[in-house]
């Protein structure tokens, strides 16, 4: 079947112009994309491991654990006294206990919003390669779950996590918005509408409506609303007047890369759909703000703070991703060399010949599940520019596929030298894989990626 390749992106006439580009050139020296007999054996890989799993997460109802959700037990709740040190003690036991202690201490599955914005990004992928109306009708589930559970009280929609989050900068309570959250949802939602509405009104509706009387607000205007919250309840730091870099949360005044760039590419997104010059501009800040700090090796830490300096593998493949999406959306080639330098570091660095990603530049384990999903993702948005970057793909799932997948069809969290973790987290592990393996289905069907 051969669908043609979807630009979510489209581009609507604005002062941002597209340039010259000659980015591809040296990534494409001395690289041939794979075959139609190479396509057709990894699919034959890919395609049923992405069944099997679709069936797993159906049968959980999209519910399951997650690794930062130790405090959702009633227990260790009382006994971490609302103290961020003794709930980031309590957390780390569960992250990185082999043993699944949940069910001890009466910890619930539960509905994740992220997992949920990464589900209904999957299944709007998947109705748009076969259009059938069983993922039709889950778009429609996932779609109202989301609105139902927008966190009040802000200029715009928005989302925290079904747990409370202490981490070694600040403590977020239940529900607590985050940019990162907020930017994934708000682009699956996006994404949805592109897929799903032939005709909109001329101005996006927000809020949700009240009563099952009244319409449900458009999908365009909910990604339009995540918008708000980004511009106005997050804190925002300007070191120069044409940068600036979003907080990661409204409590927070924490400078960390991706989770400013994921919320650039959100505005970028739907700057392509509204024309609306103040989200253009705010999305071109924070890319130079990123830009800016790469470091000479092509790298970029996690964050700015001294206790942030590291450099891992899936975070990377978030900014390069992110900065690709704003540079894409606005059509300049201003952070081009910025992109080449840090897709070379990210590609030569961060993976084993096999396709096995490493964790750290200089440190193998643990090899995190996390980190095969985004490296799947990262190598898929480069395909335009690096001929290579298909074939990185496939190797990395099929890496994932044969180290990582259970006979169950969950995939397990993570390998440490020596042990492994084979806790079905819905949200880290499975909603991540999903996406991956969906998007690289609908690449390996297109003959004209190819």
């Amino acid at each position: 079947m051969n669908h043609a390749r979807e630009n979510p992106d489209a581009a609507v006439a604005s002062t941002f112009v597209p340039q010259a580009s000659t980015f591809s050139d040296e990534l494409s020296r001395n690289h041939r994309p794979p075959g139609h007999d190479v396509r057709r054996a990894e699919l034959d890989i890919i395609a049923p491991a992405l069944q099997r799993l679709d069936l797993w997460i159906e049968g959980q109802d999209f519910r399951g654990w997650d690794p930062h959700d130790a405090l959702n037990s009633p227990l260790l709740r009382r006994l971490s006294f609302q103290n961020r040190i003794a709930g980031i003690f309590w957390l780390q036991v569960f992250k990185r206990s082999p043993f699944n202690l949940r069910p001890l201490f009466r910890v619930p599955k539960g509905y994740n919003p992220k997992g949920m914005g990464l589900f209904l990004g999957s299944y709007t992928r998947k109705f748009r390669m076969a259009r059938d109306p069983k993922d039709l009708a889950r778009i429609e589930f996932l779609s109202s779950w989301l609105l139902r559970n927008v966190t009040p009280g802000y200029h715009g929609a928005c989302w925290g996590y079904n747990f409370d989050w202490p981490n070694r900068a600040f403590s977020a309570p239940t529900g607590t918005p985050t940019i990162v959250n907020t930017a994934f949802i708000g682009r699956s939602f996006l994404d949805a509408h592109l897929a799903l509405d032939h005709s909109v009104a001329s101005a996006p509706v927000w809020p949700p409506p009240h009563t099952a009387s009244e319409a449900a607000p458009s999908r365009l205007a909910v990604a339009r609303s995540a918008c708000d919250f980004v511009l106005q309840d997050l804190n925002t730091f300007r070191p120069a007047e044409d940068e600036l870099c979003f907080s990661y949360t409204p409590l927070d005044q924490r400078l960390v890369h991706n989770a400013s760039m994921m919320g650039a590419s959100l505005l970028a997104s739907v700057f392509c759909q509204t024309a609306e010059e103040r989200l253009a501009e705010a999305a071109l800040a924070a890319a130079r703000f990123t830009a800016r700090r790469q470091r000479e090796d092509g790298s970029w830490p996690y964050g700015e703070a001294t206790n942030d300096r590291w450099v891992d593998n899936f975070h990377t493949g978030f900014v390069l991703v992110a900065l690709k999406h704003v540079a894409a959306s606005l059509h300049t080639d201003e952070f081009q060399e910025h992109l080449l330098r840090g897709y070379y570091f990210w590609k030569e660095r961060m993976f084993l010949r096999d396709g096995a990603p490493k964790y750290y530049v200089e440190k193998t384990y643990p090899i995190d599940i996390h980190s095969v999903a985004q490296a799947i993702l990262t190598f898929l948005e480069f395909r335009d520019l690096d001929p290579d970057a298909v074939t990185w793909a496939f190797r990395v799932a099929r890496w994932g596929i044969e180290n990582l997948q259970d006979p169950n069809g969950y995939f397990h969290y993570q390998i440490h030298r020596g042990y492994r973790i084979r806790i079905p987290y819905i949200r880290w592990a499975q909603a991540w894989m999903q996406r991956a393996l969906t998007e690289l289905e609908y690449v390996a069907n297109d003959t004209d990626e190819w």
